[in-house]
């Protein structure tokens, strides 16, 4: 689990920006956390810090490429 904060949803993808300066945009984040979190439309998420857990999953169309996918959020 790592300390990062949501900083936006643009063209389908979620932006974090973790403590040590490092910023990623995820592509897919499981449903189950975008029930409890609606990342897509509450802007009162933005510049929120979470607590967050996440993979890397081959992607669909290129055994080569990954995307990252969101498993877990919690609020700090």
């Amino acid at each position: 689990m790592r300390t990062a904060v949501f900083k936006s949803y643009e063209n389908g993808y979620f932006t974090f920006w973790f403590d040590n300066g490092e910023e990623l945009a995820f592509e897919d984040v499981h449903p189950r956390v975008l029930k409890q979190y609606d990342l897509k439309n509450d802007d009162t998420f933005i510049d929120q810090e979470f607590r967050i857990v996440f993979v890397e999953v081959p992607a669909a169309s290129d055994d080569d490429l990954a995307i990252y996918r969101v498993e877990s959020l919690k609020p700090l």
